[in-house]
């Protein structure tokens, strides 16, 4: 298999990668023939996967223009995958120029990319880190450079939490992130979940089955589930609902039905 001159040396091509395969299904040219492969094999079972991820990225705008409405001007974007039109800096910087972003990723092809479209912004870096070992995120050296603790900040865990199985223990990272920022910093959520989806279960299943495979499971949590993420928190209006439904520029009505699948929220620190 060729080597795209993009991919960073010691990258194994025969492995899926979940930032390389959410780039694929926005469009983007970062991802191999492995991650369009399981890709394709999931809509198979989810035809929408694409419109769900869109869905994603749209929400993401207006909880990063909100918080900027709000005065807050710090951004930890954990699990923010490969840079494509309309990333966090852009949207904070363009609401607050003096607007800073740190990005946080595992996989080398998003952390390569990062680094290659950041470069020349001195107030957005990325981190190399997990979003299973908050420790290394709150103490890594971009985090230090760019971010004050001691005042808010956004923390966005976009489309990242459901790739996190129970054993994990999801809720003590985001717990122990929430803990180290200041009152008044957002945190910024979307996940997965069987609820919304417009095909049965079963069929949805399949989808789930297919990142099993690739060793990234995908955990569909319900709604109860998705709120205890926000614990500790008051949840800003409309509270968790479906993407669409989080203060929308359009119509939610005129959304693809698969949009509506799992669950978006903005949670306060208090």
């Amino acid at each position: 298999m060729d080597r795209p001159a993009w991919a960073p040396p010691g990258i194994d091509l025969s492995v899926p990668s979940v930032s390389r395969i959410y780039d694929y299904y926005l469009g983007g040219s970062h991802n191999f023939e492995v991650d369009r492969e399981a890709a394709r094999r999931a809509m198979e079972f989810l035809p929408g996967l694409p419109k769900i991820m869109q869905a994603n990225r749209a929400f993401m705008r207006r909880a990063v223009r909100h918080a900027a409405g709000e005065g807050v001007t710090q951004f930890l974007d954990i699990g923010s995958g490969i840079p494509t039109f309309g990333n966090v800096h852009e949207v904070a910087q363009q609401a607050d120029p003096e607007a800073r972003v740190v990005y946080v990723d595992h996989d080398p092809v998003a952390v390569a990319h990062s680094k290659a479209v950041l470069e020349g912004n001195d107030r957005a870096d990325i981190a190399a880190a997990d979003l299973r070992k908050p420790h290394d995120i709150l103490h890594s050296p971009e985090v230090a450079r760019l971010l004050d603790l001691d005042r808010p900040v956004a923390l966005l865990l976009v489309a990242v939490l459901h790739f996190l199985e129970d054993t994990d223990r999801p809720y003590e990272a985001v717990a122990e992130l929430r803990d180290a920022l200041a009152p008044g910093s957002l945190i910024i959520v979307t996940h997965a979940s069987f609820d919304g989806i417009p095909v049965p279960q079963e069929q949805a299943g399949g989808t789930v089955g297919v990142y099993r495979d690739i060793r990234s499971p995908l955990v569909m949590r319900s709604r109860e589930e998705v709120a205890r993420f926000f614990e500790g928190c008051e949840m800003v209006e409309p509270g968790l609902v479906s993407m669409p439904h989080w203060r929308p520029d359009t119509p939610p009505e005129q959304e693809d039905p698969y949009a509506f699948s799992g669950f978006a929220g903005v949670g306060r620190k208090g």
